[in-house]
């Protein structure tokens, strides 16, 4: 059921950015360009998800467990690691420079085009970089 439950969450996730529009590299390239043709839409969908989130996450929170699993499964660590930070620089990097960030990425690979082969096959690369290099915590 956990797994049924995760495909659906996926299945939402993807839906709502193909509705948004943010399958569309030339969005979220127009989001980044603040000094020519600026596109505040992905301003838009952000602020709908943080607000989603807020409110989601108080009226989960006020259970005492989840409806499917027998507790929480919360982040533990909070630190901040050179993994983290490179990760996340690699992320904005990546998402920048194509237009992909990994949800609208495996949204849009029914119209597989080069620079999205390209993102992917980046995306997968870095999955296994990320397993070789070690980690202290």
């Amino acid at each position: 059921m956990k797994t049924f439950m995760g495909y659906i969450a996926g299945l939402l996730f993807g839906l709502g950015l193909a509705l948004a529009g943010m399958t569309d590299p030339a969005r979220v390239l127009g989001f980044l360009d603040l000094f020519g043709a600026w596109d505040p839409t992905l301003m838009f969908v952000l602020g709908g998800a943080v607000v989603t989130t807020f409110i989601g996450y108080r009226l989960v929170f006020r259970r005492e467990r989840p409806l499917i699993g027998e507790t929480f499964q919360l982040p533990t660590r909070r630190d901040l690691d050179g993994r983290l930070i490179g990760g996340a620089a690699l992320f904005g990097i990546g998402w920048g420079l194509s237009g992909y960030c990994p949800g609208p990425a495996i949204a849009s690979i029914a119209g597989l085009t080069a620079p999205l082969f390209a993102m992917l096959a980046a995306m997968v690369a870095g999955w296994f970089l990320a397993r070789a290099i070690p980690s202290r915590g």
